[in-house]
């Protein structure tokens, strides 16, 4: 798996908007080849965020950046970042799920 990391700055008086345009883009994560889940982590108090994406394989990743998937995306937040994204890619190296509760007991 892979992650692509975008650390952006967001207007503090934009942050809901933000988290807005970030649910509202979920169906169309959902249609990319080898999306795995999304998070979008704020702090309120700098307006500092960081979407996480992951990706079944490096390929699907850049495959959204090759078709301009992305970037349609990240200009949907042109009015409420007040500086640049900043994109970042990792390997998964390790992916820990909380265990599901066991019924009845």
């Amino acid at each position: 798996m892979y992650t692509r990391v975008v650390t952006v700055q967001i207007q503090l008086d934009k942050v809901d908007e933000a988290i807005t345009i970030y649910q509202s883009i979920e169906p169309l994560w959902k249609q990319q080849q080898g999306f795995q889940g999304a998070q979008l982590l704020i702090d309120r108090t700098t307006g500092k965020g960081i979407s996480l994406s992951t990706w079944e394989t490096r390929a699907d990743l850049e495959t959204t950046e090759a078709s301009g998937w992305y970037q349609e995306q990240v200009a949907k937040f042109a009015t409420v970042f007040s500086g640049p994204p900043v994109r970042e890619i990792y390997e998964v190296g390790v992916h820990m799920l909380a265990a599901k509760e066991r019924g009845g007991t």
